[in-house]
């Protein structure tokens, strides 16, 4: 009888466990965080859902979007180097808080530099919507704000439970 317990316990928590995991598409790539690029066709998910996009405002997207992605490319990669570089500096015996505070300074400047580079991406695509697309546009952001997106979903399951 105990022997049976205890593999219930144990196979209800390996369930759990798997449960939690993130869910996944085809190519073994969490979706978490990508439901708007998910299938690469501009207009159809997320922020560009509803918006009925002109061929011209599409390919103007999808060509700004490449260019944000290869400017932002390498700062991505230089802040992994830095956050990795990082684990390296506090993991010592006798950690140097200058290196270390040089280092968070440079990791925050990256931070900062790509935050610039996607502000200037949303406003160079809001600029080319008509103003009704502009306002679903921005629409789409507040409801991110407010729990649509990453995490939302557990907002509304507690809202109606209310």
């Amino acid at each position: 009888m105990k022997t049976k317990i205890l593999v219930m316990v144990v196979l209800m928590g390996f369930s759990s466990i798997l449960m939690a995991q993130p869910a996944k598409n085809e190519s073994g790539k969490s979706f978490h965080g990508q439901e708007w690029r998910s299938n690469g066709k501009a207009g159809q998910n997320g922020p560009m859902k509803g918006l009925n996009l002109t061929d011209a405002q599409k390919d103007a997207f999808k060509q700004s979007m490449m260019a944000m992605q290869k400017d932002i490319k390498p700062l991505r990669n230089e802040l992994g180097e830095a956050m990795a570089h990082q684990k390296t500096l506090v993991s010592v015996d006798k950690p140097d808080m200058a290196a270390i505070n040089k280092n968070i300074d440079k990791i925050g400047a990256l931070k900062v530099e790509m935050a610039k580079l996607r502000v200037k991406h949303r406003l160079d695509m809001r600029a080319q919507l008509t103003d009704e697309q502009r306002m679903k546009f921005d629409a789409f952001k507040a409801n991110m704000k407010r729990g649509g997106g990453r995490g939302g979903m557990m907002q509304k399951m507690h809202e109606r439970m209310e």
